[in-house]
């Protein structure tokens, strides 16, 4: 009998993506979402991150906190197969596992100390805000890159499905926001929803539906029209 080990937190997730709905369903997808990982005591020491400022990536392991008590199965409905066909749990990413642990390779931007806090800075996140970090590791190009490796139904990168368009009123909230110092904002957002972000199952019945999402400290209201995702507003959440 395997004896059961608890795990400690070393740190947080202060995150642009506020709630579940949205997020890329892998890192690296989009390249602009950013976070930074807040090391809590008693790992706010610089002594804990020595050396790590040379590597260009790194992996994160956390806790899904918001999916833990939702329960699992032995087979998911991953959004690569359409969310029709059926797969084994280990056989995807799915955050509705028997241990809830999520990892994510970001790029790590760089590290501050402030007020005796340790802040690592990351980009290309796929993580929701608040979550509970439990180990970080460098990314090792020379190993954890492996040539020919196979996808299996996850082959390639999706591809990006719609074209983005904004409305009058969206446009210029995101002009205000620019000025106000929010310049990618626009980018962001294109790029978030141009993968539709919608369940897999979504089908033509559901063209039109209204959706929001949350980056930063604003509400993105968005539909569906055609073969294009219209933002039909831009308010603070």
């Amino acid at each position: 009998m395997i004896p059961e080990r608890s795990l400690t937190h070393i740190g947080i997730v202060h995150s642009i993506f506020k709630k579940k709905f949205g997020i890329p369903r892998q890192p690296g997808i989009v390249s602009e979402a950013g976070a930074r990982i807040e090391l809590i005591p008693p790992f706010n020491n610089e002594q804990f991150v020595r050396g790590l400022e040379g590597f260009s990536h790194i992996w994160v392991l956390f806790v899904f906190h918001a999916s833990a008590d939702e329960g699992w199965h032995s087979t998911v409905r991953p959004p690569r197969l359409g969310g029709k066909k059926r797969v084994g749990v280990f056989a995807s990413r799915s955050p509705f596992r028997p241990n809830p642990i999520g990892l994510s390779a970001v790029e790590l931007e760089e590290i501050s100390f402030e007020k005796g806090k340790v802040f690592l800075h990351i980009r290309g996140v796929d993580i929701l805000d608040g979550t509970p970090v439990i180990d970080i590791k460098p990314y090792l190009s020379y190993s954890d890159s492996i040539a020919g490796a196979s996808g299996g139904y996850a082959a390639s990168a999706p591809e990006r499905r719609f074209e983005v368009v904004f409305s009058d009123e969206a446009d210029l909230r995101l002009l205000k926001e620019k000025e106000n110092g929010h310049d990618r904002l626009r980018e962001l957002i294109v790029d978030i929803l141009s993968q539709d972000p919608r369940p897999a199952y979504y089908s033509s019945k559901h063209r039109r539906a209204n959706f929001s999402i949350s980056i930063l400290d604003f509400e993105i209201n968005w539909r569906v029209e055609d073969e294009a995702v219209m933002v039909t507003e831009v308010t603070d959440l």
